[in-house]
């Protein structure tokens, strides 16, 4: 009898975010130009770095990272979205839901980890401008950056270890794409356990870097206080507020999403909260990054000027 209820599931069914023809073209509309936009913002920023002899410092280089990070985010989970729009049954096979789901709980966790060290490094800017370029040589900088990706894959693993491998009942899952948390709660099994590990291997992977960018900051902030050039102080807050700000964002609507216990259904508002970090976010970091950064606001003009004296 225990057996009875027990599915071999070749697809799943999603949900999506609404039913209504009308608000789905206008989600549509919305999320093509946050994707395109993401996508040439993101993408020009890059082509600005590696072009620029002036931006290759180590924080162009993670911002490089994060900004190639965010297009393959992105791309994991809005082409989709923009897709499910146009279909009156949303189904995806097993195989491309699993491989999605990891994908982006990949690219995700890389983020975490990028953010973090980006805040290292400006913390070694502030605070040991006279070792800065010993601290974060081109060696520590590329060994960072490969942190950052190497434990990404690790913390995956995780999840991947505990899937479940029996799925009971039906083959719906509430969400607009396959995501970690509306997979597994079509376990068979108890999930308490399950759910306990998620919780610690969000803890691992949002919470602890969070922590330690606020202590990073905080000392910073105590640095900045204690110089006596206002325009140290002035170049200081520049070149940190626009990483504040992505991180606010970023983590603001990830840890509302993850660091809470799961209810037993996905709600209308945790859809919101994914819709935000999956296609919104990537897309704000290169604007963030760019209206508030001179040096990148330079290049962009050198590089048109160039280009138009060509």
């Amino acid at each position: 009898m225990g057996d009875s209820n027990t599915t071999m599931m070749t697809e799943f069914i999603l949900l999506g975010i609404s039913d209504d023809r009308q608000t789905q073209m206008v989600l549509f509309v919305a999320f093509l130009l946050f994707y395109l936009a993401t996508l040439l913002g993101n993408s020009l920023l890059i082509v600005l770095i590696i072009l620029s002899p002036l931006l290759h410092t180590p924080m162009y280089f993670f911002l490089c990272n994060l900004s190639f990070l965010d297009m393959f985010y992105t791309t994991s989970s809005v082409p989709q979205l923009l897709a499910n729009c146009f279909l009156r049954r949303l189904t995806i096979s097993y195989t491309r839901c699993v491989t999605e789901m990891y994908v982006s709980l990949f690219l995700g966790a890389a983020e975490c980890y990028l953010l973090a060290v980006m805040a290292y490094d400006r913390f070694a800017a502030v605070c040991n401008p006279l070792h800065y370029t010993i601290i974060m040589s081109r060696k520590v900088c590329i060994q960072l950056a490969a942190s950052s990706w190497g434990s990404a894959f690790v913390m995956t693993l995780i999840p991947r270890l505990i899937q479940p491998t029996q799925l009971c009942g039906h083959n719906i899952i509430n969400h607009f794409i396959c995501e970690v948390q509306g997979f597994f709660k079509l376990a068979c099994s108890d999930t308490r356990v399950t759910d306990t590990v998620i919780m610690i291997n969000s803890f691992i992977v949002l919470a602890a870097p969070f922590a330690f960018i606020l202590v990073t900051y905080g000392r910073i902030g105590q640095a900045v206080m204690r110089m006596h050039s206002a325009k140290g102080r002035g170049k200081a807050f520049s070149t940190c507020g626009s990483h504040l700000v992505v991180v606010s964002i970023f983590y603001g609507s990830a840890l509302s999403m993850y660091m809470r216990p799961q209810g037993k259904t996905i709600s209308g508002r945790d859809k919101i909260v994914a819709l935000f970090y999956e296609a919104v976010t990537p897309m704000l970091n290169p604007l963030i990054y760019s209206f508030r950064n001179k040096d990148v606001k330079g290049a962009f003009w050198r590089l048109l000027g160039k280009k138009m004296s060509e």
